[in-house]
C-alpha cells in the first residue's frame, strides 16, 4: 500500500463515518421523542434502540481507528466515553490507562491495535491500553486466544504484502501507520494472552 493508497482509504474512512453519524445520531433521537409522547415499549423499539446504539458506538469507535487524523490532542475521558461504548455492544470489554492526553495519531494506532487483538479473542475478554514514557503496550487476555499466524506477522512488514481483507483491514493499517509515525510493531501471545508493542 503506497502512502498515496493509505491517504486514500483514510480520508474515504473519515467520510463514511462523517455521513452516517448525524443519520444515526436522527434516529436515536427519534426514539427519545416516541419515549416521550409515550410510545407503547415492547421487543420492536428495545431493538430499534440496542441497534443504534451499538451502530453509534461502532461509528465513533472506527472514525478514530480509520478516519484521517489531524494533530490534535484527545483526552482520557473523551477516548474512555468510546471504549467504554463500544465495550457495551460486544464480548470484548476495553479500557485505557493512560491518563494524560495523545495526539490523535498515537490514539488511532492505538484503537487499531484494539481492533487486532480482538480478532484474537474469539470467546471475548478484555483489551487493555498501557503506556509508558514512549512505549505502548496493548494486551488482550481471554479463555482462549487464536491468532493466524501469516495475518499477525504482517505487523512487523512495511510495506504490507496483500493478505487482509475487509475484516482484518486494522492490521495493514497498523504497520503503515506505525512506521509512517517512526515506530515498529512487534507482538507475542500465550493460550491466554496476545500483546502488542511499539
Amino acid at each position: 500500500m503506497t502512502d498515496h493508497n493509505l491517504d486514500i482509504s483514510v480520508l474515504v474512512g473519515s467520510r463514511i463515518c462523517h455521513d452516517l453519524i448525524s443519520p444515526i445520531g436522527a434516529i436515536a433521537n427519534g426514539l427519545e421523542l416516541l419515549e416521550l409522547t409515550g410510545a407503547t415499549p415492547g421487543p420492536e423499539m428495545e431493538l430499534i434502540s440496542t441497534s443504534v446504539r451499538n451502530a453509534n458506538a461502532r461509528i465513533r469507535f472506527f472514525r478514530i481507528a480509520f478516519g484521517a487524523a489531524g494533530e490534535q490532542m484527545m483526552g482520557r475521558k473523551e477516548i474512555m466515553s468510546v471504549l467504554k461504548d463500544i465495550s457495551k455492544t460486544g464480548r470484548i470489554e476495553m479500557s485505557w490507562v493512560p491518563s494524560d492526553p495523545h495526539p490523535r495519531p498515537m490514539v488511532r494506532l492505538a484503537f487499531l491495535a484494539l481492533l487486532c487483538c480482538e480478532t484474537a479473542l474469539p470467546q471475548g475478554g478484555t483489551i487493555r491500553v498501557d503506556q509508558e514514557h514512549d512505549h505502548w503496550k496493548i494486551t488482550g487476555t481471554g479463555n482462549t486466544v487464536s491468532l493466524d499466524p501469516v495475518l499477525w506477522n504482517t505487523l512487523g512488514e512495511a510495506p504490507v504484502s496483500g493478505t487482509a481483507s475487509s475484516a482484518t483491514v486494522q492490521f495493514p493499517l497498523l504497520a503503515e501507520m506505525a512506521t509512517k509515525l517512526g515506530r515498529k510493531v512487534e507482538f507475542g501471545h500465550d493460550p491466554e494472552r496476545v500483546e502488542i508493542r511499539y
